[in-house]
C-alpha cells in the first residue's frame, strides 16, 4: 500500500505562481517515476510533467519553460513549480508514482488538488 499526500493547490491570478508537492510513503523499495497529471472539465487527463529516478524529465509542450519538476529522493517527494500561470492551466492536478517493493511494481495516484487561475 502506497500513500500519496498532495499539497499546494489553490487560487492564483494569471501570471502568478504555485508550488505543488507530493510525498509518498508505505511499501516502497524504490520510486522509479514521479509526476503530475491534470484534468480540466470536458478534457481528458494529460501528463504535465514527470521525473525519473535518474532525474530525466518530461514536460507537456503547453507548460515547457514555465513549469519545473524536481524530486527529493530522501523524502520521497516530488515538487512542481508553476510560474507564469495561465487560465488554461486551471484543472485538477494528480500526483502519480511508479514504485517497486520487494515483489512487484505499483502505480499510485493522489486524490487530486485543484488549481484555479483566474483574475
Amino acid at each position: 500500500q502506497v500513500r500519496l499526500v498532495e499539497s499546494g493547490g489553490g487560487l492564483v491570478q494569471p501570471g502568478g505562481s504555485l508550488r505543488l508537492s507530493c510525498a509518498a510513503s508505505g511499501s516502497i523499495f524504490k520510486i522509479n517515476i514521479m509526476g503530475w497529471y491534470r484534468q480540466a472539465p470536458g478534457k481528458e487527463r494529460e501528463l504535465v510533467a514527470d521525473i525519473s529516478s535518474g532525474s530525466n524529465t518530461r514536460y507537456a509542450d503547453s507548460v515547457k519553460d514555465r513549469f519545473t519538476i524536481s524530486r527529493d529522493n530522501v523524502k520521497n517527494t516530488v515538487h512542481l513549480q508553476m510560474n507564469s500561470l495561465k487560465p488554461e492551466d486551471t484543472a485538477v492536478y494528480y500526483c502519480y508514482v511508479d514504485s517497486t517493493n520487494a515483489f512487484r511494481r505499483f502505480d499510485s495516484w493522489g486524490q487530486g488538488t485543484q488549481v484555479t487561475v483566474s483574475p
